[in-house]
This record gives C-alpha cells, sequence and structure tokens, in this order.
C-alpha cells in the first residue's frame, strides 16, 4: 500500500467515523438505486457482468446495484470497520472484497467489466491521483465510471477540520485527457436538492471498439 497522510486517516479514527456517520438508510438506497439506474442506462446492450468500486466504505453503491443487476460485485476498502461491515451485512464475499488502495488494485489486466469510484478520488491527493486512474483504466475490460465533486480548476477544500483531505477538479477531463482510448457515453450532475446525494458530477466512459 501507499503510505499517505490521506490513507492513514481512512484507515484509522477519521475514517471509522466516516464509517459511524453512513448507514444503509431505506431512502439513502432508494436514491442511489435511482441514480445507478439513470447511469446504467448508457451500458445499454453491454451490460456489466463484474463490477469493481474502488473505495466501496460500507457499500451504498454496492448495495443499490445489487438491487438492479446480476453482476458479480467486487470491491476494495483499505478501512478495516467498513470491510465489517460489508462482510456482516453479506453485501460482498469475502473473496470479492480486498483491503487495497486504488493505487494498487488487486486485479489483473482488463479483468472487470465496469470500474468505478464515487466520492472516493477526491480525497486522494494530487501526487497520488495519476496512479489511480492508471491502475482503474488497467483492470477495467469496458466501462469506466467516476462520480465526483467537479471543479473547473483543482483546488484544495477545508474537509472536517482537515485541508488535506478533499480536493476537487473536473475528474471527467481528466481521465480523458491521460488516456485516448477512452470515448464519453454519458454523464451528469445530481442535484442535492432533488436527488438527496451530494452534488456530484458523473462521467461514464468506454474503452474504443470494447
Amino acid at each position: 500500500m501507499t503510505d499517505t497522510t490521506q490513507l492513514d486517516a481512512w484507515q484509522g479514527e477519521f475514517g471509522d467515523q466516516y464509517v459511524n456517520r453512513n448507514a444503509p438508510l431505506t431512502e439513502q438506497l432508494r436514491a442511489r438505486t435511482r441514480m445507478w439506474a439513470r447511469m446504467m442506462r448508457g451500458m445499454a446492450g453491454a451490460e456489466p457482468e463484474t463490477i469493481l468500486e474502488v473505495g466501496c466504505n460500507i457499500g451504498l453503491n454496492l448495495r443499490s446495484l445489487d438491487r438492479l443487476t446480476g453482476a458479480e460485485l467486487h470491491g476494495i476498502e483499505p478501512n478495516d470497520k467498513a470491510r465489517e461491515s460489508l462482510l456482516r451485512d453479506q453485501v460482498l464475499r469475502a473473496e470479492n472484497l480486498h483491503k487495497a488502495t486504488a493505487q494498487k488494485i488487486p486485479y489483473g489486466d482488463a479483468s472487470i467489466d465496469l470500474v468505478f469510484t464515487s466520492g472516493v478520488l477526491i480525497h486522494i491527493h494530487p501526487d497520488h491521483l495519476e496512479a489511480a486512474a492508471d491502475e482503474m483504466h488497467r483492470v477495467s475490460r469496458r466501462w469506466l465510471l467516476v462520480s465526483e465533486y467537479f471543479s473547473s480548476k483543482p483546488e484544495n477544500i477545508p474537509y472536517r477540520g482537515r485541508d488535506d483531505l478533499l480536493f476537487k477538479r473536473d475528474f471527467g477531463s481528466f481521465f480523458l485527457d491521460r488516456f485516448n482510448d477512452l470515448e464519453v457515453v454519458d454523464d451528469g450532475f445530481l442535484w442535492q436538492r432533488t436527488t438527496g446525494i451530494d452534488n456530484t458530477t458523473w462521467v461514464l466512459f468506454r474503452k474504443k471498439g470494447r
């Protein structure tokens, strides 16, 4: 694993507190299920049979995807308490859940149909973002999706009393500029007032010819 200030925080008490603030409440899961129904429309005709969430925490996205698809679900998550919740609630099988980070994903090249993040890239220091993107791209067979806070230019945002844990930018452009084999299939904005989900921009990419 890459030793960073950010990783230390998410693996430790700060990350445990984040787990405590989250819960698979009915309304949260309904909102996420509606969100994923919208996002997955762009995959019609080539629906993923395997899905990996990078930084899945307690699995709100995976729990919602389980309602929508029969795909085999996988996750990586550095926080022990979050992984315990995923196993206790049977969100993932033990063999499909790994203690890992975006910078070193324990899957083979082109081994997962859809690889995605949701509110995770914003917590990766810019110095490590290229490595995380490269790993996501390497593991993806066809689809990549990023759902993150948006800023037209990179900026550091104070977050729960820390100034080293939240970094906004145009993540869609970051991926599109870095990988010439990606094409944008769909994108959108999740307005908190109508979705109940933090104001987030998402982009669905497909590897050309896949």
